[in-house]
């Protein structure tokens, strides 16, 4: 009886369970950030990732069904999907995409706090309320998210105990953002205005 060959055992026990998983890898990764980017309204991003996604994905479970009898691609397949969820989800956290409206609600005098965002070039519309202990003051603010870290600090700097909630924002027409004293216009939907009219 002819034995099978060594490189033949290699190659189907640990090539093609390798190139499964990092396929599963990948096109779940792109598959996370896919549906993110759908979420921040990056309607000219998405597409291009879901093609990429898709001819990874065809790669891996086309070498599955090759190898249907390998319980390691099975293995291997699971393994990628669930390595490729989480190296997704970093990878948002990295990116630091999109918008964020900040909610701050206050009893004590936030002029303080107001004067210094407004002088680092954010936008703040301020509002008088009532809580169930009384009046406070709203303050409320559109920032990108890569700078909320930044804003989170000045807001616990100046008022340690006031509330913040953070949401995130799927457009944004129009803002006061850093590096910008003025108002002005932005389609973040279309940033490279293909649809403007006229054009």
């Amino acid at each position: 009886m002819v034995g099978i060959p060594a490189e033949y055992e290699v190659f189907t026990w640990v090539i093609i369970p390798l190139l499964i998983f990092f396929a599963r890898l990948a096109d779940v990764s792109l598959g996370t950030l896919r549906v993110i980017f759908i979420s921040k309204g990056l309607k000219y991003v998405a597409p291009v990732v879901g093609f990429f996604e898709v001819i990874i994905w065809l790669v891996a479970i086309s070498q599955v069904m090759t190898n249907i009898t390998n319980v390691y691609s099975y293995i291997a397949y699971g393994g990628g999907f669930a390595a490729g969820t989480f190296l997704g989800m970093a990878v948002e956290e990295r990116l630091l995409l999109g918008t964020v409206v900040v909610r701050v609600i206050t009893k004590r005098d936030a002029s303080a706090l107001v004067s210094h965002l407004r002088g680092e070039g954010y936008g703040i519309t301020v509002m008088d309320a009532e809580g169930s202990t009384g009046k406070v003051r709203v303050l409320l603010m559109i920032i990108k998210r890569q700078n909320l870290p930044k804003v989170v600090g000045m807001i616990t700097q100046f008022n340690p105990h006031a509330f913040y909630s953070v949401e995130d924002v799927k457009s944004v027409t129009e803002g006061v953002f850093p590096g910008k004293k003025t108002g002005f216009s932005v389609n973040w939907r279309d940033p490279m205005g293909f649809f403007r009219k006229g054009k």
